[in-house]
Parts: structure tokens; C-alpha cells; sequence
């Protein structure tokens, strides 16, 4: 069983908005620190940005600061990511990870979901 399952991608058109979900099986997503990655195709992967345990300001990648959000909500298990005026280059399979600290080291992941899509495009 996945521990780290994501949901909400799909095709949006630019200037849109979409949230990703990531639900966690077999762990308690509310101990420890959340990261979001995206890896568009023939690019190297990218964090996103990434929030502690203890729901301090995300940090963000320069490039979706101001336009992306993450959320935890810990009842429901779940870490959102809430795109906002997507861009073409927003584009990328997103992936939801944790090092299994409850701070954002940037540090190697050690438990990552499969992705899920999101293409912007009109």
C-alpha cells in the first residue's frame, strides 16, 4: 500500500487554479515536516516548497511564490498544494514527499507518492 497517495491533477488553462491533495497511509502526516516536488518532462526535478510540523510559513521555489499555497489539514491526514494563476511552465508531474523530519532540512526524501499530473494549457 502507497503511504503517500496525491490527487487533483488535471488539465487547467493558464490563469487558473487547481489543488493537489496528498493522503498518507501508515503514517501521521501531522509529526512531520511535508515537501512538494514537480518534475516536468526532460527537466530535473524541482522543489516546490515544503511545510513544518509545526505550520510555520511554507518556503516556497521563487518561481510559484505568491501564486502556490500549501496546507496541511492533520484530522484528515492530508497536505494540500493550491495553485493559482497556473502558467503553461507550471506544467509537471507533482509529488508529495517527507524525510520523516518535523522540520524542512532539505534533506534526502524517504517516503515519496507517485505524482500526479498537471498540465496547464489552453
Amino acid at each position: 500500500q502507497e503511504k503517500l497517495v496525491e490527487s487533483g491533477g488535471g488539465l487547467v488553462q493558464p490563469g487558473g487554479s487547481l489543488r493537489l491533495s496528498c493522503v498518507a497511509s501508515e503514517l501521521t502526516l501531522e509529526f512531520y515536516a511535508m515537501t512538494w516536488f514537480r518534475q516536468a518532462a526532460g527537466k530535473e526535478r524541482e522543489e516546490v516548497g515544503c511545510i513544518s510540523k509545526y505550520d510555520e510559513t511554507p518556503n516556497y521555489a521563487d518561481s510559484v511564490k505568491g501564486r502556490f499555497t500549501i496546507s496541511r489539514d492533520n484530522a484528515k491526514n492530508t497536505v494540500y498544494l493550491q495553485m493559482n494563476n497556473v502558467k503553461p511552465e507550471d506544467t509537471a508531474v507533482y509529488y508529495c514527499a517527507t524525510d520523516l523530519l518535523d522540520y524542512c532540512s532539505g534533506d534526502t526524501m524517504d517516503v515519496w507518492g507517485k505524482g500526479t499530473l498537471v498540465t496547464v494549457s489552453s
